[in-house]
């Protein structure tokens, strides 16, 4: 029986009466751009974030394009970023005129490694933004602090890591203005492309509010050059719905992560991160010490050139998986004489090298995941 990476329609037909009703308010109230159901999200978001203000906008990366554009990054700008995530983090900063630094990763948690992030910040550097990559904080004192020395804005982007939280706080109400997506894939996935800005300040609020909305405030009257970046209320009604249901959803998928490591953490060939890895085909993840870890991705590395053979063994199982991401930012083509920073990312470079993302959505079956466990002990041993 084959074993999906991901299966949307087992979570989407439990809701689709619910979702259906929602659909249909939205269809009755005429409202179909913005309105009360985005209203009603964005202070639920924001209540959730621990930020003060959820701004709708409409995919996760447009919400960081507009992150951008309200802290004014344009030509002439640097942008520190990490060198191993999704593409929009820097393309972003890209589309602006500015210029990505791409930063390396820590082998422990994926994310930024604030000790590169410090020797990479120049006279050029306008902001940084760290990425929650796969449902874990990143090291958000460390970030701020040294964001904080040279007088640099912090942008958290959040698209994988809705829910987290770490010592230092929520994901997306740390920085000067967070983000998060709701892509289908995403813990909170809509119907189509989604996706919040949180900010603390209330005059970034305003600001960003008009970019969604080409500048205009009142109607027809333009203080600046925005865009067509607004939520539209269908999308809203479904995410409500789910919303609910975003803890459950959450817990899940930390219990499934749970079960992967009590199964195969001490079997030959496989270490836990964090521990000895030395001699190990396998490394599973871990949520560090103080993490609220939300588990988009169960993403495990496979050591010394291995990766193509265990994937090659999941998909003789029908198992799924994917990589997340094959190349570094450094590495893709566009940004080739266009960034900086990419030549000293040996940790991201060896990551984009080793990782394997299996099952973990919160509806996968025990039976299922069993299989998974055991065709990754196998492949170990």
């Amino acid at each position: 029986m084959a074993v999906p990476l991901l299966d949307i329609r087992a979570q989407n037909e439990a809701l689709k009466p619910e979702i259906m009703k929602a659909l249909e308010s939205v269809v009755d109230s005429g409202a179909f751009i913005l309105g009360k159901e985005v209203e009603l999200l964005e202070g639920e978001m924001a209540a959730l974030s621990g930020a003060a203000h959820g701004i709708g906008m409409s995919s996760g990366t447009d919400a960081l394009l507009v992150a951008l554009m309200a802290l004014d990054i344009g030509p002439g700008d640097e942008v520190l970023v990490p060198a191993f995530t999704f593409f929009a983090t820097a393309g972003c900063v890209a589309r602006l005129g500015a210029t990505p630094v791409f930063v390396d990763s820590r082998p422990g948690d994926f994310n930024l490694c604030p000790k590169d992030l410090e020797a990479k910040i120049g006279p050029k550097s306008k902001a940084v933004v760290p990425v929650h990559l796969f449902g874990q904080c990143a090291p958000m004192k460390e970030i701020l602090a040294i964001a904080a020395k040279h007088h640099l804005p912090v942008i958290e982007d959040a698209a994988q890591a809705l829910g987290a939280s770490g010592p230092d706080g929520k994901a997306c109400s740390m920085g000067a203005i967070g983000i998060t997506s709701f892509y289908p894939t995403k813990n909170l996935g809509a119907m189509g492309d989604a996706g919040m800005l949180f900010t603390n300040d209330p005059a970034l609020a305003e600001k960003c509010r008009r970019l969604r909305n080409h500048g205009m405030n009142p109607r027809y009257y333009h203080s600046m050059v925005g865009g067509n970046f607004r939520l539209d209320g269908m999308q809203a009604a479904v995410l409500r719905v789910k919303a609910r249901r975003l803890a459950g959803y959450s817990a899940a998928r930390a219990a499934n992560a749970a079960r992967y490591l009590s199964i195969l953490s001490g079997k030959p060939g496989i270490a836990v991160s964090g521990t000895d890895t030395s001699g190990a085909r396998l490394i599973l993840p871990a949520a560090l010490p103080g993490m609220q870890h939300v588990w988009n991705q169960f993403t495990l590395r496979a050591t010394n050139g291995r990766r193509e053979a265990l994937r090659a063994l999941l998909a003789s199982r029908q198992i799924g998986c994917d990589i997340y991401y094959p190349l570094t930012l450094d590495m893709q083509e566009c940004f080739k004489g266009r960034s900086r920073g990419g030549e000293s990312c040996e940790t991201a470079h060896l990551l984009a090298g080793q990782v394997l993302s299996i099952p973990i959505y919160p509806e996968l079956p025990a039976e299922d995941l069993a299989i998974v466990a055991a065709a990754l002990a196998e492949f170990a041993a």
